[in-house]
């Protein structure tokens, strides 16, 4: 398989593609290209009509989209074993993947994706109660799976994935969080495909202006 990333540094969507199979141990071929560089659509349009990335490339069939990426995993290399194996806590972790796929648009705009710096922002209001609810979605998760590992559910799985984005965003913007929440952070941080990503993130020379937000400290 191929997988068509943008820059480490700043393209979230690219990192929950490339985790999901990073972590899961598939074989694959990465494929970065350089976000609004002259190359970028011209290469991308090679492999989807969507224009975005990432693109999962296995044989004839192109598959875009993060989420549906991660779900043609679970069902083809996994087993379904992506998702919690308990039925309820799998309908949990797919709600809380589509809702983090489809909002936290003031986290999203005003803290953009940047692994590899220190910055601190005036987060709005919308923001700031984004941050507070997740706060509490990741405490509540640890809390009820704790005895079952370090992760959402427990063990490692797709909602981690979706979420990694995120630790990052908190790691670079200083964001305060609550102490079960700020262990999450960690292991997640602590990661070694995280650590890997984030190695490979510094190593870029590329800059985008337009995720330069904020102060650097």
């Amino acid at each position: 398989m191929k997988l068509i990333i943008g820059n480490k540094n700043y393209s979230s969507w690219s990192l929950r593609g490339w985790l999901a199979l990073k972590a899961f141990n598939i074989p694959f071929e990465e494929i970065k290209l350089s976000l609004f560089s002259e190359e970028f659509h011209s290469e991308l349009a090679k492999y989807s009509p969507a224009g975005k990335v990432p693109v999962l490339v296995d044989g004839d069939l192109s598959v875009w989209d993060s989420l549906a990426i991660c779900e043609y995993i679970n069902e083809n290399y996994l087993d379904g074993t992506g998702w919690p194996e308990d039925k309820n806590s799998r309908a949990i972790a797919r709600s809380i993947v589509a809702d983090m796929h489809s909002g936290l648009f003031g986290i999203r705009n005003e803290m953009p994706m940047n692994c590899r710096a220190k910055r601190r922002v005036e987060l709005s209001n919308n923001a700031q109660k984004e941050v507070a609810n997740l706060d509490t979605l990741w405490s509540d998760l640890r809390s009820k799976h704790t005895k079952d590992g370090d992760y959402l559910f427990g063990t490692f799985s797709l909602a981690d994935v979706f979420f990694a984005p995120v630790v990052f965003r908190f790691s670079t913007y200083g964001i305060t969080l609550s102490d079960a929440a700020s262990s999450y952070c960690k292991t997640m941080l602590a990661h070694p495909d995280m650590q890997a990503w984030f190695k490979d993130s510094v190593a870029e020379v590329e800059i985008v202006s337009q995720a330069e937000t904020g102060k650097a400290v």
